[in-house]
Parts: C-alpha cells; structure tokens; sequence
C-alpha cells in the first residue's frame, strides 16, 4: 500500500507540472545599448535651421527639434546639390485598407505605425499588431549600419503606386555622394502578408554602402520590427499569455531562447522567422540574402513592460544599387491562416514554405499534436451542431469521458482488488520485516497467486494522463475560442477569465487581484466533492491522503484563479462527470463485493463446552 500511495503522490505531482511548468516559458532577451555618436546628412533642397521642428516623430513630444541620425564615417552638410529634388518637413500619413487589414503609414521614416486585423477585436477596437505604449510605435524602421544604430525618422517623399501600393523616397549624402534609399510597400486585398522592398541606388557617386558602428560587423542597414506585437495583454506569464521567437532553418523550426539581457542572434541563413503569441504572429519571410536576424526584447517602451523586436541586418552593399524583398505575415496563428503558405493557395507563390509550424506546440506538446487535432475536430464538429463553444467544451468532456469509462472501471476493479488482498499483505510484510528481499518474493508470489498486477491500479491513470494534458493545451490556447460567448452577462470570452465583480483600482495585497471570479470556486466545489467520493476506506484513514484531499483543491484554486474561462469549464464538467462515473463505478463494485464475500465459505464457530466446577 505505501509504494501505490507513493505512485500517487508522484502522478499527482507530474499533473501539477503539466498544468503550469510544461508550458513554452517566455525567455526575454538582450539589452541594446545606445548608439553611437555619429552624423547623416540628408539630402535637402535648403539648409535645415536648428530649431526646425515636425509634429511627433518616434515617440518625441511635438515640437521637438529634427534630430540629426547616426550613420557611421557620416560628414554634416547641410548644403543643398544643384537640382536636388525637395522633400516634406511635416508628417503625413497614408492609410491603405483591405477586406482584412487596415495599415496606416507614416511619412516619417516610411514606416507602418498601425496594422489592424478587420477580423479580430481587442477589447472595443480591431487587434492592432503593432502594439504602443504611451508612444506611437514605428514599425519596418531602417537603420544605416547594425541593430544598434538609431533608426532613421526624416520625413520621406510619398508616390502612391496603386489602392494596394505606395513607395516612400529619400536622398541622403555620404562623404560628397548621394544615395537614394525607397521603401516600396506591396499590400494583397486577400491575406495578411505584404511585400515590402528595400532598394538603395547610389548611381555612380556611392559605389557601396558599408557602415561600422562601434563592436558591429560592418553592415548596410538594419530593418526592425517593434515594439511589440499585439493585442494588449495585462502580463506575460509564460503560461497564459507569452511571446516565443522561432526561427525555420533547413526543414527544421527552432524555438529561440535567452535571457533578459542577452539578444538572440541567428547567423545562419533561416527560410523564416517570428515572433509567436499565444493567437497571433509576426513572420518574416527573406529573400536568399545572408541577412542576420536578431530578437530582442530590450528596451521596452513606456507603457510596455516587455518589447518583442525583430532585427534583420543586411551585409554590406558591394554595388552602387540593390533592391531586397521581404514578404511579411502579421495575422492570426490559425492552422487555417498559415496551410495556404504551404498549398500554393496565396498570391506570393509559396509552396510548402511550412509557417503553420508557428501554430503548433513544440517541445513536449509537440508529442501531443496529433491527439490534440483529434480533440479539435471534434470539438469544431460538436460547434457546427450547437453554435456556443462553452456547450462544445461540455460536450466533448463527456464523450472522452465515456471513453475512458472503462479505464476508470478497471483502475477502481483493481483497488478493491488491493483492498482485498491488504490482510494478506500486511501478514507478509510483518513476517519478514527484516528481510526485505524475502518479503519481495513472497509478495511476487502472492500477486502471481491471485492474479493481480500492482501497476493494474495506475496504468489507466498513466494511460488518460496525455488525453488530459492534450485537452488542457486545447482549451488553453484554441483560436476559435478568442471573444466566444458561452453565459451571456457572465462568460462573454472562454479564452480569458470571467468576473462578476471588478473592484479596480483595489487591488488584493500580494495576489493583485482586483477581479471577483465565481468559476475557480465552483472548481474548488467540484474537486472537494470528487475526492470524497474517490476516496478508498484505507485512504480516509490516512493523514497524508486527507492533506491532498483538501489541500491541492485550495492550492490549484490561487494557481488558476487567471486562467480561461474555458479551461475552468472543462476542468468543472470533468469533475463532475468522473463524480457522477465513480458513483456508477462504487454501486458496481459494492454489488461484487457482496457476491464475492457470499461466495466464500461461513466459517463455523465452535464453542467449547463450559467445565464444570468442581465441588
């Protein structure tokens, strides 16, 4: 009895572990330092007086001076070249819409400061991708040299190619040259990847372009992503909430990992890289330049508490000219979104470019796929029956339930058959207290006997565990489940937990809490009330036993008290339906019982006769 009581406690452990450790943990990483000291010169029809100034330009309060841009080997010349094209001096923004997207771009620096996605909402609004704090965010930025440089944030000349297109120009001087360098963005009225075209062209004056800075390789420019990607989130636990830098390099995807202050740098020529959320991504997709990618999440921005960038350095340009092409996917991580990359079915001609790998689990989850593809079938399935996925999640709990019917029958047939034999056993394990090895053969023995297997009790526990794990990832991270009403007025999200009282700005000391959840006691409930009727004669007996009773309740009730609404929901009907099974299982095995002790033999009792007392 104690080794199976130990086996318990162990399966009791590897679930907690399953719950909340298993999961991909967010790992932040590098710092980036500041940049070097160092000046550009753009190119200008006039000199720029020094107090010019333009409306808000990458975060800086209106009104602030022009800011002059680091570019290494640099000369300031403010001087204007004969016949030199002019260029805007106020912000100007363009918004380019699509049935699924709506972009909107800036001037400044050419870059994307909004990408709505029509189809998803955050809160009142659409899930912007490109997430701010309390700064406009500046997205596709291009710095001249490494990732350390300072983006440059000039304003660029405009040329609107099409509904779908639009080209951002600027001419900048090196060292008495002049390059162009023009940003061309490509948008597709059909998905949620965009081409954009990086092209330098420095005629015959800058025959390269090659810039150092301070303890980079040299490089051409750096093109970043940031700060962050969206929707908002309150917290990234790792768990719940995350962001995971993947790379795809030869065939294989590959989870970037650091620590909060080293970046992630990936020299080695990759098909793709993303950063991955828990509903939606950012890909990028290069052309065959040996470009190097970086992920950073330093420095965070104001109102941010973690950024999430993307770096991607070209090697220096040998030629006076060059265009580059990156194709680049912020949308939805749905199996549905990505399989087109894989099919043919998009308008890049991608075939099997494998971005639906990004949607996918890997590590430990990645064993479970398949099962978790089965559960979401059939979960999608019981949908298009009932339209209300709380209901689905009901419904899918109690067929896996039925199905592991006989599992759970088999474990409880096995108990009583311990129960059973404990007389037995006990009587062995005294008679040969000091000889353990002894012991071990006789309780071989016995079991041979009867015909019973210790690990007959655990196997079916051991063999539902991975349908259990499979179903916990489903109800945490299922797509569909984003803004899906279950209880109107109650549930109106089963991808985030419920309240019926908020009581901000108050906030619980040391749990932050400041939402009253009604699910995570129903849960307690349901656990309490599911361990008293599991519980065996032996183990009501056994202090350890009752500790686990009713203490792991209380303690998975502070560890999900933030979790989704919908995994509450499975986790509660399971409960309640292994209850309600254990009672079928308790009137089954109390009815064997009664035959079995029928069956044996009434033992008579021989009372001896009384002696006579002598007189």
């Amino acid at each position: 009895m104690e080794k199976r009581t130990l086996l318990a406690v162990v399966l009791s452990i590897i679930t907690i572990s399953g719950f909340y450790l298993i999961q991909y943990t967010f790992f932040p990483p590098k710092t980036i330092t500041e940049p070097q000291s160092q000046t550009v010169v753009e190119q200008t029809p006039e000199s720029i007086p020094a107090d010019a100034v333009r409306p808000v330009q990458d975060g800086g309060p209106a009104g602030s001076p022009l800011p002059v841009y680091a570019m290494p080997e640099f000369t300031l010349d403010s001087t204007p070249a004969s016949g030199a094209e002019s260029f805007p001096q106020t912000e100007q923004f363009t918004v380019i819409e699509t049935p699924l997207i709506i972009a909107r771009l800036t001037n400044a620096g050419g870059d994307i400061t909004g990408f709505k996605l029509k189809e998803h909402s955050d809160g009142a609004d659409y899930v912007d991708m490109i997430l701010d704090g309390t700064s406009e965010a500046h997205a596709f930025t291009i710095a001249f040299g490494g990732r350390d440089s300072v983006p440059v944030n000039s304003f660029f000349n405009s040329r609107r190619i099409s509904d779908m297109a639009i080209e951002y120009y600027r001419d900048f001087s090196v060292n008495g040259g002049v390059f162009r360098l023009t940003k061309r963005y490509t948008f597709d009225p059909d998905e949620y990847m965009f081409q954009l075209e990086v092209s330098i062209d420095g005629g015959y004056s800058v025959p390269s372009l090659n810039f150092a800075s301070a303890g980079e390789a040299p490089a051409a420019y750096t093109l970043a992503f940031g700060p962050q990607i969206g929707p908002s989130f309150n917290k990234l636990d790792g768990n719940y909430d995350y962001r995971r830098y993947m790379t795809f390099i030869n065939g294989k995807l590959k989870e970037e990992k650091a620590n909060a202050n080293q970046a992630i740098v990936v020299s080695s020529r990759v098909s793709w890289a993303a950063i991955a959320g828990k509903y939606f991504a950012f890909i990028a997709v290069p052309d065959a330049t040996a470009y190097e990618f970086a992920f950073s999440s330093r420095p965070a921005e104001p109102g941010i508490e973690t950024a999430s960038r993307l770096f991607i350095t070209r090697p220096p340009l040998s030629a006076s000219r060059g265009t580059d092409t990156f194709r680049f996917y912020l949308g939805p991580k749905t199996q549905k979104a990505l399989a087109i990359y894989d099919n043919g079915a998009n308008d890049f001609g991608y075939t099997d470019l494998r971005l639906e790998q990004a949607a996918n689990a890997g590590g430990f989850w990645g064993i479970l796929n398949p099962l978790e593809t089965l559960l979401k079938w059939l979960l999608n399935l019981f949908y298009h029956l009932i339209p209300n996925y709380g209901v689905a999640i009901i419904l899918v709990t109690m067929l896996v339930r039925m199905v592991m019917f006989p599992l759970t029958k088999k474990g409880s047939e096995a108990t009583l058959r311990m129960q059973t034999m404990s007389p037995k056993i006990k009587e062995i394990q005294a008679k040969y207290k000091d000889n353990p090895q002894k012991m071990n053969v006789e309780l071989a023995g016995l079991y041979k006997k009867e015909g019973y297997s210790p690990l007959s009790g655990c196997l079916p526990m051991l063999i539902q565990l991975p349908i259990f794990l499979a179903m916990y990832n489903l109800f945490n991270n299922h797509f569909e489940l984003r803004g899906a009403m279950f209880i109107p007025g109650w549930i109106p999200d089963l991808s985030v937990p419920e309240t019926v009282w908020n009581f901000a700005p108050f906030k619980i000391p040391i749990l932050g809490w400041s939402d009253l959840r009604l699910l995570p006691f129903i849960y307690v409930g349901s656990q309490l009330l599911y361990g008293k009727v599991t519980q065996t004669p032996d183990q009501a007996n056994n202090s350890q036993m009752k500790m686990m009773l009713y203490a792991m309740p209380l303690i998975f009730f502070f560890i999900l008290y933030n979790v989704p609404s919908g995994l509450l929901v499975y986790w509660i009907m399971s409960n309640v339906l292994t209850m309600l099974q254990q009672l079928v299982i308790n009137k089954i095995m109390a009815g064997k019982k009664a035959a079995l002790a029928a069956a044996q033999p009434e033992k008579k009792v021989i009372v001896p006769p009384k002696k006579k007392k002598k007189r």
